[in-house]
């Protein structure tokens, strides 16, 4: 609307002779005061809509916005983060992103066998391992979770075996996980053997840890190398930091990353698959003596 236009109503021509300008009497009076009574000036008009902010004042607000969620979304539900070596071919190749969902550690969730997870170095794993420094620009970036992080010692690997599980592999045999060997050719890369580079076990995981191993087993420092370290090679729950769930760059490499099929093969929980019988057991097992007891007593009072 141009300024000083009316909604709708132009102001009549001024003519010479006067005529079309004559207006009732009072009525200029009337509109000044119903204007008065309707809580607006004279010559504003309920109708007259606020300018709108320009689009350079509302920019700020809109970055800053866009800047928080990006943090919120990098602190708790998916980060990005960049494949910097060759110990995970050829599920994953140097240079791939990956996105890692946050999320579910957050309401208890533990990692699972089969699983590609990304985990904090629990120490001694990169300590010969040169990181780039970063400019002020990847820094921010990386810090808000729009470039993964340069600075983070942070490695992937797969999940082999959980807390509570026995893992072994003996050279030329397949890896086993609580007796149930794995057939891993899905995801090992070509050419590779299971272990005859570092054979294994077997290995009691303890409780809250898990054992990881490359795919590109022949071209991966995991688990078997790190023995001598306190935890035995097995990495902490609390160092995890999220399961790997999707590639997303570059768009020609973009595929999710399953749980390949082989970990849930039956028996392979078979430890944990006691656990009810033993405690149906042992509930039960008190309701019998109490009853024989009762029984037994109603026999000699008898």
């Amino acid at each position: 609307m141009a300024v000083g236009a009316r909604s709708g109503h132009d102001e009549p021509e001024d003519r010479p002779d006067g005529v079309g300008n004559v207006e009732p009497a009072g009525t200029t009076a009337d509109a000044a005061d119903s204007a008065e009574h309707d809580g607006d000036s004279p010559g504003s008009g309920s109708t007259a809509q606020k300018k709108p902010r320009s689009f350079w004042k509302e920019l700020p607000l809109l970055i800053g916005i866009a800047l928080i969620l990006a943090l919120l979304i990098k602190t708790f539900l998916v980060q990005a983060f960049s494949i910097p070596s060759d110990s995970m071919q050829n599920t994953l190749q140097r240079g791939d992103r990956v996105l890692v969902d946050k999320l579910t550690p957050w309401f208890g969730s533990e990692p699972e066998r089969g699983e590609v997870v990304v985990f904090h170095d629990p120490g001694g794993w990169l300590e010969d391992s040169q990181t780039p420094e970063p400019n002020v620009v990847q820094k921010f970036l990386s810090f808000i979770g729009l470039m993964p992080s340069a600075e983070e010692k942070d490695l992937i690997k797969r999940v082999i075996a959980v807390g509570g599980d026995t893992v072994e592999c003996k050279k030329n045999g397949p890896v086993t996980v609580n007796g149930k060997a794995l057939d891993d050719k899905s995801y090992i890369f070509e050419g590779n053997t299971p272990c005859n580079d570092e054979p294994f076990g077997p290995i009691k995981v303890p409780k809250g840890r898990i054992w990881v191993m490359g795919d590109h087993r022949q071209n991966s420092l995991d688990s078997r190398y790190h023995q001598e370290l306190p935890g035995g090679g097995t990495v902490s729950n609390d160092e995890v930091v999220g399961r790997a769930f999707v590639i997303a760059w570059p768009v020609n490499r973009w595929a999710t990353l399953p749980i390949p099929k082989t970990f849930d093969q039956p028996g392979i929980n078979a430890a944990m698959g006691l656990a009810p019988g033993a405690l149906g057991v042992a509930g039960a097992l008190p309701l019998v003596l109490w009853r024989r007891r009762r029984l037994t007593r109603g026999r000699t009072a008898g």
